[in-house]
């Protein structure tokens, strides 16, 4: 093979002037031609390229490759621009070829890059294109020649090289643009040829479909009639996707073996894993590739951490809104999924799964089940609320209250400028608590309680569904690598323990390093500061959310006094007071949540967790108790502490001099509850949609397109012009999990089940939420995300205990709110114990107590009270004994009775409600029957499937054996054969097959 005379003298193609030929360059054995661009490439170090290149990883382009041969470099020259002739596709190296997997970049700054003053030992990064030459001679002439670079530059640039050399030594092949600017961004492409794909893939036990397909049993004759007719009438709803269309067939899956490769219907090598797959592959390639330079770090997120590369992303499968009918899965998601117009239809669940993986597949087949399950409980809730209306003019209390013949005159709110005042002055507020305060919302409480165990139990049978036919009923957990912070921690402890000992054990190989012992690793005497800071921190963020909690209870106690003060504004006290207290709430939940998170996030990394799996469930703990403690402390004050320690008229609580504990509406605090749990609930749902999910995210985008414009002005208007898709995916925001979507979802939970007994309605305006919110997150993922790395997982992970433990507190909450909070009890105990007639009349005057007003303290009678008539006693609201009564003022026999029978309730209640949770989480199995059956179906069919090929495959190889058998049978048979008699030949024959045959 001739090679070219001087191999730094690559020929441009023509009409393509970035693409290079390295076939050209190898094969053509000629110089440039006459006209014909030439860019001139340094020949690095031979240390560093000169390699033995692993087997398969350079044969992707066709010909074999010498051991201990240097890898041509593909450098393309960035300011030359792309003709679109040329390039076929902007997912493939420029050859048009080999697609690109995995995507590395980095930013890069030159200092004085003057010809002849540069470092002739220093290459440009290690690139591979699958073709081998002959070894470039550093320093040749008409080299290109670097400026001298700061420290800091010129040793990351050495740990890239070194990495990127490491990982063509694992197979990979890379491409990448000449640094040919004083500043800018690289994109290292990287492309995984099928041997590796296949020695990963075996690796990692990737389940790939066999070539086994059989039908999923069918089942009875009336599910399956119904299933028919349900399939007819949600065929609108159903998304106009490939996986939906043949759901009755199914692949034998199998893990991938380079030795089974016989099972597998392999029509396409380059297509066989899909994207997602490949992407994966090479990206645990990547985490797993050690860098010396880099104080022999583990993975790409040691480098992104240290500043080394600055992203590492899979590319989209081109864009979204391209025009034509050219169709890939991420333009099929946006159209079909990801749209406001298409609210209506179902989520293509399965083709999610196949573009995103089954991380975030999962995620968003348990939003559209907990979507779908508010349904029903929107409806009990709408029917709850309009019962309540219906029967508003039929509840006797409050026509009581509303009643101004009955002149019940009360107590003064407030100290000196209160007046007394008339009870029915209050009938508006009493009507309106009964639209939440009446029966129905008891029996829509024991409802939600089971409906969070129906849905719970709903998501397991799914989940297993989905782990069938998405093939993860049989995965194993994949052994995760050290974080970085903990590697460097570890270090840094080997480090003070011996300096150059330990140093000179860090520069060893490998395996060393991979067997830590115990001394390698961190303590609790080591995370014992970090746990000491994690223990007061979170204590101080509880009580920092308490005082904030209480700050408003003080604006609440002195803005209403103030008010009182004035006769304007007297009449609104109360509702002005209330909506600008939540007002205030509401904000600090929103800021205190954003703080509370990147407290959370601080803390977790003074923990050092080893895996990223036990950083993200630490981190997800310490989140969502923040956020819990900061999200329901307003409501749990309202629910059970407000009123509750106000005293008694005479004998006031004050929180300071002149200031009185404030008290519940005289219809309860049962509606102050709904109001503040609505208005916190809806304010946090619309302003953290549209602002933080919706504003923060196009603000960043908007920046960083403006930011890529200035740098590409700089660079040259040309690559502006027709970006690749590796550009287009880099000014995309990075994929920084999914804690935030599930932690927005849980706290929703939250308002819906906890405190459900006083705003029905909550699962309503959760339903609306969350049908924007799926569609939100759709259109987040597909077109304004870097496209996520898959991960293989089988369930939610934590976020199930979570939902667990919410649903099983809940039914604790909502006891206790009909309970205490409500008037449920307190009607109950009248109706059926003090009642004459066995009705509610009289109940208002049964819980209001008589005081004298002779005996107000000096000093907190009303000045210059405008009431109609002389006041001897006034009433309030409690079970106390009158004035006359032997004990004056103490707690009546009413008052124990209506304890002991609210203790009765919360007993009762709590255990039956959790029976029939433990009732309904028995009848529902967590795995369907069907599916059940199918794995075992599945089982058996794998068994006979694999006999019947390994029996083709024994009688494939036997075949050629016992043809070149039976030709040399024939051809030492035929001359002694000739004279004999035509009946003797055929047994001699036989006896030679069979005497062969036993030799063999």
């Amino acid at each position: 093979m001739a090679t070219t005379p001087g191999l730094h003298d690559i020929p441009l193609l023509p009409g393509s002037p970035r693409r290079l030929s390295p076939r050209t360059v190898v094969r053509g054995g000629q110089g440039p031609k006459h006209g014909q661009q030439c860019l001139q490439v340094p020949g690095p170090p031979a240390q560093r390229l000169q390699s033995s290149v692993p087997q398969g990883s350079g044969q992707a382009s066709g010909g074999g490759s010498p051991p201990n041969s240097s890898v041509i470099n593909n450098y393309l020259e960035a300011s030359e621009p792309v003709s679109l002739e040329a390039r076929v596709s902007r997912m493939h190296f420029h050859d048009n070829q080999r697609k690109v997997d995995y995507v590395l970049a980095y930013h890069y700054r030159k200092r004085g890059a003057h010809p002849g003053h540069g470092f002739p030992g220093h290459s440009l990064a290690i690139v591979s294109n699958g073709e081998t030459g002959k070894d470039p001679q550093a320093g040749a002439p008409g080299d290109i020649e670097l400026g001298p670079l700061d420290a800091l530059e010129e040793e990351r640039k050495e740990q890239r090289e070194e990495f990127e050399h490491n990982l063509m030594e694992a197979g990979l092949e890379l491409e990448k643009d000449l640094e040919s600017k004083s500043q800018g961004s690289v994109f290292v492409r990287i492309h995984a040829p099928w041997q590796v794909l296949a020695r990963e893939a075996e690796f990692l036990k990737i389940k790939v479909p066999t070539k086994k397909m059989y039908e999923i049993k069918s089942q009875g004759s009336i599910a399956k009639t119904f299933n028919k007719i349900l399939h007819k009438l949600s065929a609108p709803l159903k998304p106009r996707v490939p996986e939906h269309s043949n759901s009755r067939m199914k692949n034998l899956s199998y893990p991938f073996s380079r030795e089974k490769m016989y099972l597998y219907n392999i029509q396409d090598k380059d297509t066989f894993f899909d994207n997602a797959t490949r992407s994966r592959i090479v990206h645990e390639i990547l985490k797993r590739t050690t860098c010396s330079r880099a104080n022999n770090t583990m993975g790409i997120n040691s480098l992104i951490a240290n500043n080394v590369y600055e992203a590492a992303y899979p590319l989209h499968d081109g864009e979204y809104d391209s025009p034509g009918d050219d169709m890939n899965d991420r333009k099929l998601l946006y159209q079909e999924w990801a749209r406001y117009g298409v609210f209506y239809k179902f989520q293509p669940i399965d083709l999610i799964r196949k573009y995103f993986g089954e991380k975030i597949g999962l995620y968003f087949a348990w939003l559209g089940l907990y979507t779908s399950f508010l349904i029903p409980s929107s409806v009990i809730g709408i029917i709850v609320f309009l019962y309540g209306c219906a029967t508003i003019e039929e509840d006797i209390p409050s026509k009581e209250m509303c009643d101004q013949q009955n002149a019940f005159t009360m107590c003064p709110l407030c100290d000196k400028s209160c007046d007394y005042w008339n009870l029915s002055s209050a009938c508006g507020t009493a009507r309106a608590s009964h639209l939440f305060d009446n029966p129905a919302t008891v029996f829509f409480s024991i409802f939600m309680a089971l409906w969070a165990t129906m849905f719970l139990e709903n998501w397991k049978r799914l989940q297993m569904r989905l782990g069938y036919f998405w093939d993860l009923t049989g995965i194993e957990e994949e052994e995760e690598h050290s974080r970085p912070e903990y590697e460097t921690k570890v270090r840094e402890k080997m480090l003070k323990e011996s300096n150059k000992s330990v140093v000179q054990k860090l520069g060893t190989s490998g395996t060393e390093a991979e067997d830590e012992d115990d001394e390698d690793k961190l303590t609790w005497k080591d995370r014992f500061p970090g746990y000491l800071m994690n223990f007061a921190s979170i204590l101080f963020m509880i009580a920092l959310t308490f005082s904030i909690v209480f700050g408003v209870i003080v604006y609440r106690i002195t803005t209403a006094a103030a008010l009182s003060l004035n006769k304007a504004t007297r009449s609104n006290v109360r509702v002005t007071v209330t909506a600008t207290a939540v007002i205030i709430n509401l904000v600090v939940i929103l800021i205190l949540d954003e703080i509370y998170g990147a407290v959370a996030k601080w803390l977790t990394k003074i923990e050092v967790p080893k895996t990223e799996q036990t950083f993200e469930e630490r981190l997800i703990l310490k989140a969502f108790l923040l956020k819990f403690v900061n999200a329901y402390s307003p409501i749990f004050y309202v629910a059970f502490f407000k009123g509750r320690f106000v005293g008694r008229p005479g004998s006031y609580v004050y929180v300071f001099d002149g200031y009185r504990m404030e008290e519940c509406a005289p219809g309860g605090c049962l509606m102050e509850l709904c109001i503040q749990l609505s208005i916190i609930m809806l304010g946090k749902q619309l302003i953290q949609n549209n602002i933080f999910e919706i504003g923060v995210p196009k603000l960043k985008k908007l920046f960083r397109k403006l930011k890529d414009e200035t740098e590409s002005e700089e660079a040259g208007s040309a690559h502006s012009k027709h970006p690749e898709q590796w550009d287009l995916d880099y000014s995309l925001e990075p994929y920084t999990g999914l804690t935030p979507e599930y932690m927005e979802m849980i706290i929703q939970f939250g308002f819906v089940t906890l405190f459900v007994a006083s705003f029905p309605l909550a699962p309503v305006f959760a339903l609306l939420n969350n049908v924007i919110e799926v569609r939100l997150d759709a259109k987040k993922f597909v077109t304004e995300l870097r496209r996520p790395d898959a991960v293989r997982t089988k369930d939610i992970g934590i976020w199930f205990d979570i939902l667990s433990g919410i649903g099983k507190f809940s039914v604790i909450i909502n006891a206790f709110v009909i309970a205490v909070t409500s008037d449920f009890i307190p009607r109950l105990v009248y109706q059926y114990s003090y009642s004459h007639n066995g009705t509610l009349h009289g109940f208002v005057n049964h819980t209001l107590s008589f005081f004298n007003v002779s005996q107000l303290k000096e000093g907190t009678q009303p000045e210059n009270s405008q009431f109609e008539q002389e006041v001897q006693f006034c009433r309030f609201k409690d079970y106390r004994e009158p004035p006359w009564a032997p004990n004056p003022y103490e707690f009546s026999k009413q008052y124990w009775a209506v304890l002991s029978a609210r203790l009765a309730f919360v007993i009762i209640f709590q255990n039956l409600v959790m029976f029939l949770s433990v009732l309904v989480d028995w009848m529902i199995p967590d795995i369907p029957t069907d599916i059940s059956d199918q794995i075992k179906r599945e089982k058996s069919l794998f068994v006979d499937f694999f006999l019947k090929e390994e029996h083709e495959k024994l009688r494939l190889t036997e075949e050629p054996a016992r043809r070149s058998q039976s030709t040399g049978r024939h051809s030492r048979r035929s001359p002694a054969a000739s004279p004999a008699p035509s009946g003797r030949s055929q047994p001699g024959s036989s006896v030679s097959s069979g005497s062969q045959h036993t030799s063999v």
